[in-house]
């Protein structure tokens, strides 16, 4: 058997060795070539750049937030505070088994199920080394019963916290508002810099309008970190500016005489003080409680509060739109009488109905068997229907409208709160631009005696009431103590002082005649209180037929309204009462109007009159 052999080529195999060095040697000198170059930029060129870099990866900025301003009263009463609470805490990066932890925590303090959800979206926004809150505002009991088991939950622990308290509940829940958690949509909207680190925001009321100065300006900490992003040490630190302080000009001894004389009728009642435009009561009922919003109302109280026949959570005293009733007959006789239509002696007969040319239907008078020959003054006393339906007539819509715009009707009246309405100021113009309709002549009736379409809030009948007891000085109304300067400069309705007299002293008379509609509410007083009843239809009543209340379903009783101002004669206070399906104006919303101005008036040294004003000055 031959064996084969392969002679070796050494020369050969030198070169193609060599080849390979070298070519490796180039790599070598490319790939340097790279590093030296990369460098070369890492060091002149992008040193600035990634030294910034490096800084933010090694510092944090972590926000300090405001201690929110407090609410007061007039009084120094405190409406909104921010009280120390015990929060119960989770870092889910201690804890082995999160969801057992729960579980547990859970069943030993009674943890609702929201609570729990609320926790879990709370954690996927958070850092797992940060404490996460599961509950808020701890009772003594479940502080008393972690306290106990508080060995047993590593990573879990109370601390220490701020929170707003509304000390007077429901009683003023509708103008001071409540703070609430900042949903996803509000956080789009706020300065980033300034909300950074905070929970909370207004909602509602105070709280709301005025959120910024009450916030405050946000601090903040440089805290250098390592690469997990876990504190050092504190660099620097620059101190929150706490938020402003407010002082409102309502008065909590008047709003809470008002809301209890409401008693078991919803409603407002809305008291401005005549010569500033300052709000001193400003009640709608039934109110809410509004801490547990602060914390996370729970869904069954929340949907209890919102099915609620009742509505607590509806401000009636902002947004709250009723007909205006025989409150709008003061207006309509100033209108009558700035227009020249009637003459203050001149007299219209009254006999329990009024009905258009060529028209069988009747527009009823309250009296059945009518007035008689009534002049202005006492046709404002007696609230005599049927001579509003014939100056109505006589005036015509476009002058109503026009008057009536004067005093603020069918406008907001600015105050210093959000989600005010306008109410609805009825026109020729308004009815066919909505209701593609022209305006009937009987509608023009109707709206003489602040029925049809005609409708007001509580706070817009109260700064009608007040501009014309300030005999035309229209007043801003406000909230919150000295943001009344624009007042300075008001806007004066000119007005005939001898026709202010007029319906005046007839306001007068419904609360100090024999005759007035309010006569009850005029005694053990030593002024004048000048006033309106109103009753504002909710149902409709067929042309024959005979309101009864008593047998009249309660939700469809007549509305009972009252506006006054005090004293007659320099008066300091307007007062607009709307007692919801309350009947009578007279027996219902004017007591709890006297109620307020006795108790205001009462408190304080009456007024010296004012000198008349000549004849020739308006």
């Amino acid at each position: 058997m031959s064996r084969k052999f392969t002679i070796k080529d050494n020369s050969e195999e030198s070169r193609l060795f060599l080849g390979r060095i070298l070519a490796a040697f180039a790599l070598i000198l490319v790939l340097t070539a790279g590093l030296i170059v990369r460098l070369m930029y890492l060091q002149i060129v992008g040193h600035q750049h990634y030294s910034t870099l490096a800084k933010e990866n090694s510092i944090k900025i972590e926000p300090t937030v405001p201690s929110r301003g407090i609410i007061y009263d007039k009084h120094g009463k405190i409406l909104a505070e921010n009280t120390l609470t015990y929060s119960l805490e989770l870092i889910p990066e201690q804890i082995n088994d999160l969801d057992g932890t729960l579980v547990r925590l859970k069943n030993l303090l009674n943890i609702s199920d929201e609570k729990i959800e609320l926790f879990e979206k709370l954690r996927k926004r958070q850092k797992k080394f940060t404490g996460i809150p599961l509950l808020t505002n701890m009772s003594q009991e479940e502080l008393a019963k972690f306290a106990v088991a508080r060995p047993f939950f590593h990573g879990v622990d109370f601390h220490l916290r701020q929170i707003r308290r509304y000390p007077y509940g429901d009683l003023a829940a509708h103008v001071v508002g409540y703070v609430g958690r900042i949903n996803e949509d509000e956080m789009k909207e706020l300065p980033i810099a300034e909300y950074r680190g905070s929970t909370f925001i207004g909602k509602l009321g105070i709280e709301s309008a005025y959120e910024k100065e009450l916030h405050g300006i946000t601090g903040y900490s440089e805290i250098e970190t390592n690469v997990q992003g876990r504190p050092l040490k504190t660099l620097k630190e620059v101190n929150p500016i706490a938020g402003t302080n407010l002082h409102l000009t309502l008065d909590m001894d008047l709003q809470e005489t008002a809301y209890n004389a409401l008693d078991k009728f919803n409603g407002a009642v809305v008291a401005i003080e005549i010569k500033t435009g300052a709000v001193l009561v400003f009640v709608s009922r039934p109110g809410f409680d509004p801490n547990p919003f602060v914390v996370g109302i729970s869904n069954p109280a929340y949907q209890a509060l919102q099915s609620s026949p009742d509505q607590p959570l509806y401000n009636r005293a902002l947004r709250g739109l009723y007909p205006p009733g025989s409150t709008i007959k003061p207006f309509m006789a100033m209108a009558g009488l700035d227009y020249n239509v009637v003459s203050a002696q001149q007299q219209l007969f009254c006999p329990g109905y009024y009905q258009l040319p060529n028209s069988q239907h009747r527009y009823r008078d309250w009296k059945k068997t009518g007035h008689g020959s009534v002049n202005v003054s006492e046709a404002v006393t007696q609230s005599c229907d049927v001579y509003f339906y014939r100056l109505a007539g006589m005036l015509g819509i476009d002058h109503i409208h026009t008057f009536l715009q004067k005093f603020g009707f069918g406008e907001k009246t600015g105050i210093d709160l959000v989600g005010e309405k306008a109410g609805l100021l009825p026109s020729k113009e308004w009815k066919m631009s909505k209701k593609n309709q022209i305006w009937f002549p009987g509608e023009t009736l109707i709206t003489g005696i602040g029925q049809g379409y005609h409708q007001v809030t509580p706070l817009q009948l109260a700064k009608a009431t007040a501009t014309l007891a300030n005999k035309g000085k229209i007043v801003k109304p406000h909230l919150v103590a000295n943001r009344g300067s624009e007042n300075a400069s008001q806007e004066i309705i000119p007005l005939k002082p001898a026709n202010i007299s007029t319906v005046i002293n007839a306001m007068v008379n419904v609360v100090h005649s024999n005759r007035g509609t309010a006569r009850s509410i005029g005694t053990d007083i030593d002024y004048q209180i000048a006033g309106k009843t109103g009753t504002a239809q909710v149902a409709g009543i067929k042309q024959n037929a005979t309101y009864n209340e008593r047998q009249t379903e309660a939700k469809l009783r007549d509305h009972a309204l009252f506006i006054s101002f005090a004293p007659a004669d320099n008066p300091q206070i307007a007062v607009a009462v709307i007692a919801e399906n309350g009947g009578h104006g007279g027996s219902v919303a004017a007591p709890i109007a006297a109620k307020v101005i006795k108790q205001y008036l009462g408190n304080q040294p009456l007024p010296q009159p004012i000198k008349p004003i000549p004849a020739n000055e308006h």
